[in-house]
């Protein structure tokens, strides 16, 4: 332990801070490279700063400990799910609205308090409330729409978000929710800078037209590279910490994160917008930013929980 904070949980935070620190040497690489405009440029550094003020807010909380990290994804998962609302309509349905409300605050509880059997249960005891109470206003047409909004919802944010808060409840679980943090948000910014360097072939023009294959084949190797590198010392020692292991879960993180991406992304095409909401300069909304934690927390939880 150093300052009451696990060891490797430490490390990975100087690690955080040192890649936050090194992010404008990048930036100049690019622009040494001409791969920057103008129009560009301006924008990393709205990014970066932004940033600035995201790090903390996302590191302190995991370094506060289990219960802090629960709450404060809970908090997110209630202030994503806001977004989505207002962006679908689905808010207008204040029944619905308030069935998936109390469903992320009870996911929430449950892995708080360590209640795994609440936390299983509550997929399929909210979604039959979800389609019982949207009968109550008695409107046939648009039944389907409704439930299917407020299900999609409380599937995406109070069960697969909360499943990474329940990462923390694992014995390692401080260190190992902090990588999770740090190769999800990188694994973005590994996909951008190695799009602009040898991205060539658009991965999904229709649904992501900045997107290449070059630029997720990039990320895909960096990001498992990274994450198979630092979290054989998080699992070191037991039956986790093998090559086939440690790969496997970089290649989940770096692969789901990116589909996590591409979902928004066909959210937003369908809607027609560009951002959820203008709650972050340069990135949009907090859904905007974090979608590609949407679907990484179910995948790695169950993977660890599986084999461990």
């Amino acid at each position: 332990m150093i300052f009451g904070i696990h060891a490797l949980a430490f490390w990975i935070t100087i690690g955080i801070f040192v890649v936050l620190a090194l992010a404008p040497l990048v930036f100049l690489g690019l622009d040494f490279a001409k791969k920057l405009s103008p129009a560009l440029r301006s924008d990393l550094l709205i990014r970066y700063r932004s940033w600035l003020i995201l790090t903390p807010l996302m590191v302190v909380p995991v370094l506060a400990g289990a219960l802090v990290s629960i709450l404060a994804i809970g908090v997110l998962a209630l202030l994503c799910y806001r977004e989505f609302a207002r962006a679908t309509g689905v808010f207008r349905h204040r029944a619905i609205s308030a069935v998936v409300v109390v469903g992320i605050v009870l996911e929430t509880y449950a892995a708080a308090t360590r209640w795994y059997a609440l936390f299983v249960a509550l997929g399929s005891l909210l979604v039959s409330a979800l389609v019982i109470v949207a009968l109550f206003a008695d409107e046939p047409k648009g039944y389907i729409q409704r439930v299917a909004l407020g299900i999609f919802a409380f599937v995406i944010f109070g069960v697969c978000l909360n499943h990474l808060g329940y990462v923390a409840n694992f014995p390692m679980g401080q260190p190992l929710l902090l990588l999770i943090l740090l190769c999800v948000e990188l694994n973005d910014i590994f996909a951008y800078c190695c799009g602009k360097l040898i991205g060539r072939r658009k991965l999904a023009p229709q649904t992501s037209p900045n997107k290449t294959l070059g630029g997720s084949l990039g990320a895909l190797f960096l990001t498992t590279t990274l994450f198979a590198g630092l979290a054989h010392f998080i699992f070191s020692g037991s039956q986790l910490d093998q090559p086939v292991h440690l790969l496997a879960m970089g290649l989940l993180l770096s692969l789901i994160g990116q589909f996590g991406d591409l979902v928004l992304s066909s959210v937003k095409r369908d809607l027609g917008i560009k951002d959820m909401a203008t709650t972050i300069p340069g990135h949009g909304g907090l859904l905007d930013r974090f979608d590609s934690l949407l679907f990484v927390g179910p995948a790695l939880f169950h993977y660890v929980s599986y084999f461990s």
